[in-house]
């Protein structure tokens, strides 16, 4: 049950900061954009555990910033437990936050989740927090396997979310 997120076209509203440092959740927003741009989610013999698509992304989005003027860098998890940031370790939160103090800003590309898991991995005050991707819903997707090691997801339907806007009344009292 993947978040299914929006990314972000424009970069300009990044283009205030001098040094921007990216951070990718491996998960949803990788599932995301495999399912839109309807590419496999996996290729193990070609991109092990990366989705293509994704990283094109990632990519795109480093050199447009760099393209501005603006000194960008990606957040590497390269071990399967670290791909799914709001399941970080405290370790790997602490690893952000000593390399995060370089930058002006982190991109998190990930769900509001993830956004909070970075503010609660430490001093955030250095620097500010930008969610890079918009939760749309959640997927109810059927995973295939593809020979020779493919797997893709067949995206059955997105389930949408409401946004409530922050200090408004509850849904729910408990």
């Amino acid at each position: 049950m993947p978040v299914y997120l929006k990314d972000i076209h424009d970069f300009q509203q990044l283009e205030q900061f001098e040094s921007v440092l990216i951070v990718p959740c491996r998960f949803c927003p990788a599932a995301s954009l495999a399912v839109r741009n309807n590419e496999p989610y996996f290729e193990f013999f070609r991109h092990m555990l990366q989705t293509a698509a994704y990283e094109r992304y990632i990519e795109t989005m480093k050199s447009e910033l760099e393209k501005r003027g603006v000194r960008a860098d990606v957040f590497r998890s390269r071990i399967p437990h670290q791909f799914v940031v709001c399941m970080w370790t405290r370790r790997r939160r602490k690893q952000l936050m000593r390399r995060a103090k370089k930058y002006d800003a982190l991109v998190v590309l990930g769900c509001e989740a993830a956004v909070q898991t970075i503010l609660d991995s430490g001093d955030t005050e250095s620097f500010q927090v930008v969610q890079g991707m918009r939760t749309e819903g959640i997927m109810s997707i059927l995973p295939r396997f593809k020979w020779p090691g493919n797997i893709t997801l067949q995206l059955n339907s997105i389930t949408p979310l409401l946004h409530q806007k922050q200090g408004s009344e509850p849904w729910v009292r408990l």
